[in-house]
């Protein structure tokens, strides 16, 4: 079992995907809306994933609600983006209960189908001047109610038996650029960067797991990317931030990232990244992935496992009742 994350290609697997995954081993396979199309479909493509990998490997999505949803109409519920909740709750608390509603809902669905992780909380803060990348995903401008409702978020995940990833540590809302596309430089001072960018994180930091920013911070270091960068993920996400659980990259094939695949999975388990995560089911890009990930052990590994554990069992919960709660509240804000 190595330390990376992969994609697949479509909606079922192949002869080439089945023989990489049995060679490859990745620890979990994450999936888009080119691999989604109906439930069964869905069911039976986690499952065969499962099979081939001989064990209850950890299945991702990217199931946020608004434009970051893999699961939607007409066999899913479309899910209002984060920043609605604030503007939906009359007061803190509301806004908190419609995030844990929404991200329970969600469990709820991911659950029914084969997915036992979701990357989800956005915790990154947006700036008046920064890239809309980020923008509707987040909860708030604020630092504090990002954190809170974040948090409820995850929680609401959890309880439906769904492993939370928050993201991007240690903070991308800032930037004035898509990482998928180019690089991010912030140049914000420590001070202010833990003030606001680093506090939401920093208030979750006992959550299982976190996804990387592919973002520069000059003051910290000018050289290289979160993703890459040894003195932001020591000093600021272990160190700062007080995180312990397991850290995976944002996706490698981004542009912000350059190198080779192998060199760029390499740079990153040295900077002390867990898991490397390779989206788009290219082959080509995944192999030299796979090869440059070592096997999951160690801290790693340790940190893996309790990933896992922590969602013991699914609480109660009354689907029908939580629908009608959650739509009446969301309609009410156009």
């Amino acid at each position: 079992m190595r330390a990376f994350i992969c994609g697949l290609k479509g909606g079922t697997l192949d002869h080439e995907e089945r023989a990489f995954l049995r060679e490859a081993a990745p620890w979990g396979v994450i999936l888009f809306l080119r691999n989604i199309d109906a439930p069964e479909q869905v069911s039976r493509l986690t499952a065969d994933i499962r099979d081939v990998l001989g064990r209850n490997a950890p299945i991702f999505v990217d199931q946020e609600g608004g434009r970051v949803q893999r699961l939607g109409p007409p066999h899913w519920r479309a899910y209002p983006a984060a920043a609605r909740f604030e503007a939906a709750g009359a007061d803190a608390a509301q806004a908190e209960r419609l995030a844990w509603l929404g991200a329970r809902l969600i469990a709820h669905d991911l659950r029914q189908v084969g997915f036992d992780v979701d990357c989800l909380p956005v915790l990154d803060t947006p700036s008046a001047d920064s890239h809309g990348v980020i923008g509707h995903r987040a909860y708030s401008r604020d630092p504090a109610r990002v954190a809170a409702i974040g948090r409820a978020a995850a929680e609401g995940l959890m309880a439906g038996g769904v492993i939370p990833v928050m993201k991007h540590i240690p903070g991308h809302g800032r930037a004035r650029a898509d990482s998928h596309f180019e690089l991010p430089v912030v140049e914000a001072g420590r001070a202010e960067l833990e003030r606001v960018d680093f506090a939401p994180f920093k208030a979750n930091a006992d959550l299982p797991m976190a996804m990387s920013a592919h973002v520069v911070y000059t003051h910290l270091d000018p050289r290289v990317p979160a993703t890459l960068s040894k003195i932001v993920i020591d000093d600021i996400v272990r160190g700062h931030i007080g995180f312990d659980g397991l850290l995976m990259t944002d996706d490698l094939s981004m542009k912000a990232l350059t190198g080779s695949f192998r060199e760029r999975a390499e740079r990153a388990i040295a900077a002390g990244c867990d898991v490397v995560l390779h989206c788009n089911g290219d082959l080509a890009e995944a192999r030299p992935v796979a090869e440059g990930a070592p096997a999951l052990a160690g801290k790693a590994l340790e940190r893996a496992e309790k990933a896992l554990e922590c969602v013991q069992q699914i609480e109660p919960f009354d689907v029908a009742e939580a629908t009608r709660e959650f739509d009446a509240a969301i309609s009410a804000v156009a």
